[in-house]
């Protein structure tokens, strides 16, 4: 997978553009992959598959032509640092154990703050700043919105948002020449990448919600034991039954309007909408199968694959270079508050 990314930095220009050294790139990539940790989902894996999404959704869809280098720089780079020193739970848990994170960053987008302020410990660290070569006044704008983008993965800031790109989108008065209307843009396409596993065929969006589910419920056990809670169902294994209701609740109500209104503004991700509304389907039937079925016939719930051993304990599933696979709900792990989301 660094092999892929380094092939990513090169087709996109940027190694060019900003006169990157390669050694210093490969150093940076090598060090960003180990400073993600062993969790079942927020891994590696899920940062480089977010990279490449959001590549394909600059090249095949077009959007390198509308962005400019400095921001396509930072939302490749906001990409593979997005999720950097993740520990499995997300920022409601961090709020109620009182973490060492929640108290230095607060309880907004604790953890989102902290994946940027590890990126920049890394490009800082001897012999990995791969922004070396620019201009003050790049570096200063590149930095910039490479917070921005890292921050948007929070879906509390992306609730906060969306209703005022959509209204834009739909009315026709989105302006790619207002700085508003970029800043929106460009964080919705990063939560659309974050989230891209919905877009991805059936058999890849349906592993990827069983990481995702039981990373979840690994944070509700400890909910149940260390701080003697009840897990909302999303994180609660006594009610992993439901996950294909959720998993259409969670793609009505989050991912399908995102997607609906980038095509508006993009009609060439339209195969992306299409994949999810086939994905819809299939988690349609398995929850008919779930409600008709008598309560001691009901089809088993989907389980993770065991662990592959390795420098990243990646899950088992095969390796999804060229699928671009991100979360279903991932991102939903970052959630401080918000509606009831399910996992993926």
């Amino acid at each position: 997978m660094v092999t892929a990314a380094l092939r990513m930095f090169m087709e996109l220009g940027m190694v060019q553009k900003f006169r990157i050294d390669y050694e210093t790139l490969c150093r940076w990539l090598l060090t960003v992959r180990k400073n993600y940790r062993m969790v079942l989902y927020h891994n590696w894996r899920h940062a480089f598959n977010v990279c490449q999404c959001m590549f394909a959704m600059l090249t095949t869809a077009g959007f390198q032509d509308t962005l400019t280098e400095v921001e396509i720089l930072a939302l490749i780079v906001g990409c593979v640092c997005h999720d950097l020193d993740h520990r499995g739970t997300n920022n409601a848990f961090q709020a109620k154990t009182g973490s060492a994170l929640s108290l230095l960053y607060g309880t907004s987008a604790t953890l989102e703050h902290h994946h940027f302020n590890h990126a920049v410990m890394i490009l800082q660290s001897e012999g990995h700043n791969i922004f070396s070569n620019l201009s003050s006044r790049e570096y200063s704008d590149l930095m910039q919105l490479l917070k921005q983008s890292i921050l948007a993965t929070d879906l509390t800031l992306y609730f906060e948002n969306r209703n005022t790109f959509f209204e834009l989108v739909n009315n026709g008065e989105y302006n790619w020449n207002v700085k508003a209307h970029r800043d929106m843009c460009r964080s919705m396409l990063m939560t659309a990448c974050d989230l891209g596993a919905v877009t991805k065929p059936w058999e890849i969006s349906r592993k990827v919600a069983e990481l995702v589910t039981n990373e979840f419920f690994e944070q509700g056990d400890r909910e149940r034991s260390e701080l003697k809670l009840t897990p909302s169902a999303i994180f609660d294994r006594n009610r992993k039954d439901e996950l294909p209701g959720l998993q259409m609740e969670w793609i009505d109500g989050i991912c399908s309007p995102l997607y609906e209104t980038l095509v508006k503004l993009n009609p060439k991700l339209q195969p992306m909408l299409d994949t999810i509304q086939i994905n819809r389907s299939k988690w349609e039937e398995l929850n008919n199968e779930r409600q008709c079925a008598p309560p001691s016939e009901a089809p088993p719930p989907p389980q993770a694959p065991p662990h592959c051993s390795g420098e990243n304990a990646a899950p088992c599933s095969p390796p999804l270079v060229d699928t671009g696979t991100a979360p279903c709900c991932g991102a939903a792990t970052h959630m401080a508050a918000g509606p009831s989301r399910p996992a993926s």
